[in-house]
């Protein structure tokens, strides 16, 4: 059986837009070992914002960064009504009956999601996330997207939380009914 694993960088009011420009400082090999094992999956999980950013980048990034080997060597699945075309190699586009897609494709498959903001809130009203990873910085940004907007209620059950020792706490969230 597989599974749907959503990661995102978050602060504590809850933004979690551009963690490039406030997320770095936190960076650590903790930080860098829980990334890395959320990325071990069988492919990625992405919403169409987020896989046209990695679909421009990627590709033509620096080939001796080991990242973006695997970035694009990865299976990715790219969840869009819109999108008529995958360029970016092994990419595969869900559509249509996007929840039925998705419940049949992790009966076989761990995929993982990064980013994808909106695909996440809507895979969390579902019922389609197995573990929901937030990596909680220990900072206000003030102002930008934040996961939890007006929206369903979701209840979750705490898995784990794990402090670095950069004061990010990295909580594993689960299905409340589980």
């Amino acid at each position: 059986m597989g599974s749907i694993k959503s990661s995102l960088f978050i602060s504590l009011d809850g933004v979690i837009e551009s963690p490039e420009t406030w997320h770095f400082d936190y960076f650590n090999d903790e930080m860098g070992a829980a990334v890395g094992a959320l990325m071990d999956n069988d492919g990625m999980l992405l919403g169409r914002r987020t896989y046209d950013g990695f679909a421009e980048y990627w590709p033509t990034a620096d080939p001796e960064d080991p990242i973006t080997g695997q970035m694009n060597g990865a299976r990715k699945y790219v969840v869009s009504n819109t999108l008529t075309e995958a360029t970016w190699e092994n990419s595969t586009i869900v559509s249509g009956d996007v929840k039925s897609e998705l419940t049949k494709l992790k009966q076989d498959v761990n995929l993982g999601t990064t980013g994808s903001a909106v695909l996440v809130r809507w895979l969390l009203e579902q019922e389609l996330v197995d573990e929901l990873h937030l990596l909680v910085h220990p900072l206000v940004v003030g102002k930008g997207q934040r996961l939890f907007a007006d929206g369903a209620k979701v209840p979750l059950k705490l898995l784990s939380a794990t402090p670095f020792t950069t004061g990010v706490v990295h909580m594993v969230y689960g299905p409340a009914t589980s």
